[in-house]
């Protein structure tokens, strides 16, 4: 019988150890008091939109940090999230010519996973950093201690960034008459803009034409819906954010849409116990070392009644093996019949180190494997439905590459993730400008 708390008896990967067992327990009595950070009617209605990418009506835009820190919860940085995922669902709207689904890694993705348990420094090992809700990156004994007061931080961290955001959505800052208002200062890159700027052109022609046939105001450009998810990995928290609702479901109100990553999609483990309870709407990441076979439990374990809208299965095989893999990957998941909603992730599988050790992703790797997989789903006949990134609003320099044309020698001028690179502003609306010409 499944509870909020059966994953307990399971084995649990990349578990986080507290020394102090009964303020974890004080910590995790306080979340569960607290009020939801979502709703149950937004994760529904976003199961119902989810529904129509699975059937090609609709096309899933993901992307946010690749780990959110605590202090880049301002307001500028809220904008800034908010913007880049504005302007390049705006043109795939405009280049798809089919509503975009908008979900953010936000407001709540403060844990990682991690390959290693300990990091060495100058022959000093401590504890990885895990993330804030679990650690502190700076490298001492005491920030990397696991502390239970962090996921307290967390959910307060999470429900500023929701209450911002969701004031944006409802005062016209999103308001798709005028969406000339979005762009950030930095952009650049001639070419870009010029492309950018007739994108916006041709929207306000047509909600203009659209306006004078139906003599009417429409309310709904006016705002859209933004949808949080983060990866379902520290489970104390996640567990005591999980509540039975009215009709009966238990859902993870922290967030409208958790994922799994390869490294806890264990067919035994304890996250699997954990998400197949719960009504969200559930993603799996897929990389090259996934078993098949566990694979399809995995997802007949999440959704035995084979509903739409429940699974999307994000693909992040990389570059080179994407051809090689996907297409018996998705005849596989098609001749058992289980139904998923497929999206590309293209930036994990492309991680590569410089030869001074510096993590990164090659732009052209990134843009290799969409337009890939865009191809191979239009052979098999199968679409797809969404992408995923990890990028940010700033003007950072993680990934080489690019219109910009940052090199492996510009990457010390503004590398702030402490974890994955991400693409910076420029990089993700240049992607966004050629990914229109892959459907």
């Amino acid at each position: 019988m499944w509870t909020p708390t059966s994953w307990q008896a399971k084995e649990r990967l990349q578990a986080v150890h507290y020394q102090d067992l009964k303020a974890e327990a004080a910590v995790l009595a306080q979340l569960e008091a607290l009020p939801p950070l979502v709703t149950s009617m937004e994760v529904d209605k976003l199961r119902q939109l989810l529904c129509e990418a699975e059937a090609g009506r609709a096309f899933v835009m993901q992307g946010g940090d690749c780990s959110e820190q605590f202090a880049d919860c301002t307001p500028v940085g809220i904008q800034n999230k908010f913007k880049i995922l504005l302007q390049m669902s705006v043109i795939l709207l405009h280049g798809f010519k089919k509503p975009i689904i908008r979900v953010g890694r936000v407001a709540g993705q403060y844990a990682k996973p991690r390959s290693q348990e300990v990091e060495t420094r100058d022959g000093m090992s401590l504890p990885a950093y895990r993330g804030d809700i679990i650690n502190a990156p700076e490298f001492n004994a005491s920030s990397r201690e696991p502390d239970p007061t962090r996921m307290l931080d967390a959910y307060f961290y999470s429900a500023a960034t929701l209450n911002h955001l969701r004031a944006l959505a409802d005062d016209g800052f999103a308001d798709l008459h005028h969406p000339e208002q979005w762009s950030l200062e930095f952009m650049g890159g001639e070419h870009a803009h010029h492309n950018y700027q007739q994108v916006l052109r041709s929207i306000s022609e047509a909600i203009c034409f659209f306006e004078s046939v139906a003599g009417i105001k429409n309310e709904a450009l006016q705002r859209v819906a933004l949808y949080t998810s983060h990866e379902a990995l520290h489970l104390p928290y996640e567990a005591a954010l999980t509540h039975q609702a009215e009709n009966g479901r238990f859902y993870n109100l922290g967030t409208h849409f958790p994922w799994i990553g390869m490294r806890t999609l264990a067919l035994e483990g304890a996250h699997i116990e954990y998400l197949r309870g719960i009504h969200n709407p559930i993603g799996i990441k897929v990389g090259p070392q996934a078993k098949l076979d566990d694979l399809l439990r995995i997802i007949e374990i999440l959704n035995p009644e084979r509903q739409m809208g429940k699974i999307m299965l994000i693909h992040r095989l990389g570059a080179a093996a994407i051809e090689t893999l996907l297409p018996a990957l998705l005849r596989r998941v098609q001749e058992e019949g289980l139904p998923v909603l497929w999206t590309c992730d293209p930036m994990h599988g492309n991680a590569k180190a410089t030869a001074s050790g510096v993590k990164t992703r090659y732009f052209e790797d990134i843009v290799s494997e969409l337009k890939s997989a865009f191809a191979i789903h239009q052979a098999c006949a199968i679409p797809l439905g969404g992408i995923h990134f990890e990028m940010t609003g700033e003007n950072v320099t993680e990934c080489i590459g690019g219109a910009c044309g940052l090199s492996e020698a510009d990457l010390p001028r503004a590398y702030k993730s402490l974890v994955d690179p991400r693409l910076n502003y420029q990089q993700a609306m240049e992607i966004a400008l050629q990914m229109v010409n892959f459907a």
